[in-house]
C-alpha cells in the first residue's frame, strides 16, 4: 500500500563563513521530490533533489542534508543527516536517499547545513564532466526502475571512486525521484558500467532519465587531483603515415616579413 506524501517543507541554510566574500552566493535547491511508501519493514521515505552552485570560481564543500519526518501526532519518526559530495563551480549536484521509518510519517522536512567554500586552483573549464553513455532505463515487475549505462574517466589519472546519480522525470520534465550508485577506480579513458535501482515512484510514469557522474567525497580534493594530472589525450593511436621529408618552410612567427 502506497501512502501519499502529505506535505514537504524545504529550508535552505546559508553558507559557512570560511569565505566572507560578498560575491559568493549560497547553494540553492533547483528541484526536489519526495515520497512515502509502505513496506514489510515499515515506511520507506525516499527523496531526490538538485543542488546548484552559482559561484563559478568556488567549490561548495562539506554541505549536508538533514532529513526529518513526523507522524500525525507531531512525533519525529525520522532524523538523519546525509553528507553531500562537493558541488563543482557553476554546476549542479544531484542527490538522493532513502530511509525506513517504523512509525507512519505524514510530513517530511529537508534542511541543508552550511557549505564551506574552496577557490578553484584551475580555470572552470579544466574540470571536465564525466561522460556517460549507453543509458538504458527499464521498469521492473515490482514498479521500480533499473538504470544502466557506462561512465568514462576523461582525465589522465585514474578516478579512485565516482558517484553516479539517476534522476527520473515525467513527460513534462517534472522530477519524480532518483537514486545513486558508486563505481570504483575508473582507468583513464576507460568505461565502467553502473547499475542503479530507483524505488518509491508510486506508479509514476517515467519519460526521461538524467545521469550525472562526479567524484565522491565532501571536499573538492579528488576532483582537483584529477585536474592537476591533466586530461586524457583524445588521440591515442600512433600516426600511420611517413613524416614529411622537408618541413613547409615557414619562418618562425617573430621572423616573418610583412
Amino acid at each position: 500500500m502506497t501512502i501519499a506524501l502529505a506535505a514537504i517543507a524545504l529550508v535552505m541554510a546559508g553558507c559557512a563563513r570560511e569565505d566572507t566574500s560578498p560575491d559568493l552566493r549560497p547553494l540553492a535547491v533547483e528541484e526536489q521530490a519526495s515520497s512515502i511508501s509502505q513496506s514489510g519493514a515499515g515506511y520507506v521515505v525516499s527523496w531526490a533533489g538538485l543542488l546548484a552552485n552559482p559561484n563559478r570560481w568556488h567549490f561548495g564543500e562539506n554541505a549536508s542534508a538533514v532529513i526529518s519526518a513526523v507522524d500525525a501526532a507531531g512525533k519525529e519518526v525520522v532524523h538523519m543527516e546525509q553528507p553531500l559530495d562537493a558541488v563543482p563551480p557553476g554546476r549542479t549536484l544531484p542527490f538522493s536517499g532513502q530511509v525506513v521509518a517504523t512509525g507512519k510519517p505524514v510530513r517530511v522536512t529537508i534542511r541543508y547545513r552550511p557549505a564551506s567554500w574552496r577557490p578553484t586552483p584551475r580555470i572552470p573549464s579544466a574540470f571536465l564532466a564525466f561522460p556517460v553513455s549507453d543509458i538504458l532505463t527499464e521498469k521492473v515487475s515490482n514498479g521500480s526502475y533499473l538504470v544502466t549505462g557506462y561512465v568514462t574517466d576523461p582525465f589522465a589519472k585514474a578516478a579512485p571512486s565516482l558517484s553516479v546519480t539517476a534522476l527520473l522525470r515525467d513527460a513534462a520534465g517534472k522530477l519524480l525521484g532518483g537514486a545513486t550508485s558508486y563505481v570504483d577506480r575508473v582507468a583513464p579513458g576507460a568505461r565502467r558500467r553502473f547499475v542503479i535501482t530507483v524505488d518509491g515512484l508510486n506508479g509514476a510514469k517515467v519519460a526521461r532519465t538524467d545521469i550525472t557522474a562526479g567524484t565522491w567525497g565532501a571536499t573538492a580534493k579528488p576532483y582537483v587531483d584529477l585536474v592537476r594530472g591533466g586530461a586524457a589525450p583524445l588521440h591515442t593511436v600512433m600516426p600511420s603515415t611517413e613524416p614529411f621529408e622537408k618541413d613547409r618552410g615557414y619562418q618562425p612567427m617573430a621572423d616573418r616579413r610583412q
